[in-house]
């Protein structure tokens, strides 16, 4: 669909196109809804942290027809999850203990599967993305959200919908427009270091994080032939880090990984050839209001342990896609009872798995004792040998059992789906 110079009218309005916005846009205009993606950057071409999938985010891909296309841009298989303390694994999670097919974890440059996503968008005759446009207010009559005001190449333009769906991430403007208070908890008691060394060959089919000693270090393969390397520092303690000499950065982290000293020395040069992860998590009070829903990191926040993030976000688009569509089948704004199945529902999700990532890095990084030695322990018996531990890996790779792509609410050949606005 053509963009227009004028103001656009449209079923619902996403505003973000990561993976939670495009995954939901994707569903929507394939179940014949007219959907518009406002997003920011006029490009992929930037950083990103989030690039791990799980089972559940690989099952979602898959049933979106794009998972085979980004995996074949390149990608690295990932068959176990291991916490390494003192040079000793005393977790070890092996998915390939799983029920397949996917069975195992998949790191993919995230910019594979936001191209792939927007391309299967674009195929659909209700879909329109708006490139290089920011959200700058929302519409508002009588207490209900109407569309949002946007600025872009064309200038200022209304995009008025039946519902505007905020996916613009952790720093969500949508969020902040809205008014909605936002629950930041700085429960972890550290931010992470990201860089990536070449691999030389040696790509690694573990995701692995060294702790112990108030210390962590997050390592995996990384596409194309790199290791992707997380360092904890203390919360808040950048700048201190950053006033000490850089060497001591540099030879705490070889002694970490000495089979990666000589890279890290040739690669790792300054503060340059670092970026910072804030890490923190946080709940909107509410992700739904009449007119308007908050999804992925807009609504929830998560820390990197686990792997989560991304993951999340894509369930979160499969799993409010049911709730939309049948709103959307009742003229009007779509209200906030409409949707509070899914925001209840999802919010029990999230909650589980906030408390289990506290939990996560309670264990990875406490202070060295004999008492977290034996806990250590404890957990692992617990998550190799009980039905709690399957449970809670299963939780970790799988999600919400019901998590699935509801392909019946797709339109028909004669394209009939949700009615226009009302």
């Amino acid at each position: 669909m053509a963009d227009r110079d004028s103001d656009v009218l449209t079923d619902v309005c996403v505003i973000g196109g990561g993976p939670s916005g495009l995954a939901l846009a994707l569903l929507l205009a394939r179940s014949g809804v007219d959907v518009t993606v406002v997003e920011k950057s006029s490009s992929f071409e930037r950083a990103y942290r989030g690039e791990i999938l799980q089972p559940s985010g690989l099952a979602v891909l898959a049933e979106l027809g794009v998972l085979a296309a980004a995996r074949n841009r390149g990608s690295h298989v990932h068959d176990r999850f291991q916490l390494v303390n003192k040079g000793r694994a005393v977790l070890g999670v092996d998915y390939r203990e799983l029920p397949g097919p996917y069975n195992y974890m998949l790191s993919v440059p995230q910019q594979y599967i936001l191209e792939e996503l927007l391309a299967a968008c674009r195929r659909e005759p209700t879909f329109r993305y708006l490139a290089g446009t920011r959200i700058t207010d929302l519409v508002r009559d009588g207490g209900a959200v109407r569309g949002a005001v946007v600025s872009g190449p064309r200038g200022q333009r209304t995009v008025r919908s039946r519902c505007v769906v905020g996916a613009d991430g952790r720093y969500s403007k949508t969020r902040q427009l809205s008014g909605i208070p936002y629950d930041r908890r700085d429960v972890f008691t550290f931010d992470l270091l990201w860089f990536k060394l070449p691999a030389a060959g040696d790509a690694v089919r573990d995701v692995t994080i060294r702790g112990g000693g108030g210390r962590m270090l997050l390592s995996y393969s990384s596409y194309p032939e790199g290791i992707q390397l997380g360092w904890a520092l203390p919360h808040g303690g950048y700048r201190q880090f950053a006033a000490r000499p850089f060497t001591e950065f540099r030879d705490q982290l070889c002694q970490a990984v000495p089979e990666y000293a000589g890279r890290v020395y040739e690669k790792v040069r300054g503060l340059a050839d670092l970026s910072l992860l804030d890490v923190f998590a946080g709940t909107a009070r509410e992700w739904a209001r009449d007119g308007l829903l908050l999804i992925g990191d807009a609504a929830h926040t998560h820390s990197p342990l686990g792997a989560q993030g991304l993951n999340l976000a894509l369930q979160d688009a499969v799993l409010a896609h049911p709730a939309l569509v049948a709103a959307l089948r009742k003229p009007g704004t779509v209200s906030a009872a409409a949707l509070a199945g899914y925001t209840t529902t999802r919010g029990a999700d999230i909650s589980k798995v906030l408390k289990f990532q506290h939990l996560q890095a309670k264990g990875m990084l406490g202070s060295p004792s004999r008492a977290l030695e034996v806990g250590r322990q404890a957990v692992a018996s617990i998550m190799h040998r009980t039905p709690i531990g399957h449970k809670l890996t299963r939780m970790v790779a799988f999600g919400n059992p019901r998590c699935r792509v509801r392909t019946d609410l797709y339109a028909t050949a004669t394209g009939t789906g949700a009615p226009s606005p009302g």
